[in-house]
């Protein structure tokens, strides 16, 4: 099967693949306090995340049955983000994701079958195709994702 016979499939990274919380966790409670309520605005910290359980393995799984991307929203005010990103996204995900990363404050303008997005915002809520919102019934973890998406290839 070729790549361009495979549904498309955009998967967000914060709260999604990315467990955005660990990075906060990693950050000294003075930058915690500098920043409480921006914490995506300190520099560097998108670097300090781990992924979400069982992320890693849903992506590597779904890179098999879809065209795969990953779509995400970097801060304008940190530009340390829009490159802490594409470093994480090779940190944890490999080859498999090379080139595959698209950050955009627009995610409407991409054209797929599936978003997977914990949030409606930067559109989520206007994307053309089915948007999987994460966290919520009834995709509120991996395994139900992977449930849905496995039978909907």
């Amino acid at each position: 099967m070729s790549s361009s016979s495979k549904k498309v499939l955009y998967i967000d990274m914060d709260n999604v693949l990315v467990n955005f919380q660990s990075g906060i966790d990693a950050l000294s409670p003075n930058m915690r306090i500098a920043h409480d309520g921006n914490y995506d605005e300190v520099p560097g910290i998108f670097g300090k995340m781990k992924p979400l359980a069982g992320a890693v393995d849903a992506f590597h799984e779904l890179v098999q049955i879809y065209d795969t991307y990953i779509l995400s929203t970097a801060p304008w005010k940190n530009p340390s983000a829009w490159s802490d990103k594409r470093l994480w996204v090779e940190a944890w995900l490999g080859g498999a994701a090379e080139k595959r990363l698209i950050l955009s404050h627009h995610k409407n303008l991409n054209d797929g079958d599936y978003l997977v997005d914990d949030r409606t915002a930067r559109g989520a809520d206007r994307f053309k195709g089915l948007h999987i919102h994460f966290g919520q019934p009834p995709y509120e973890d991996w395994g139900a994702v992977l449930k849905f998406l496995r039978a909907n290839a």
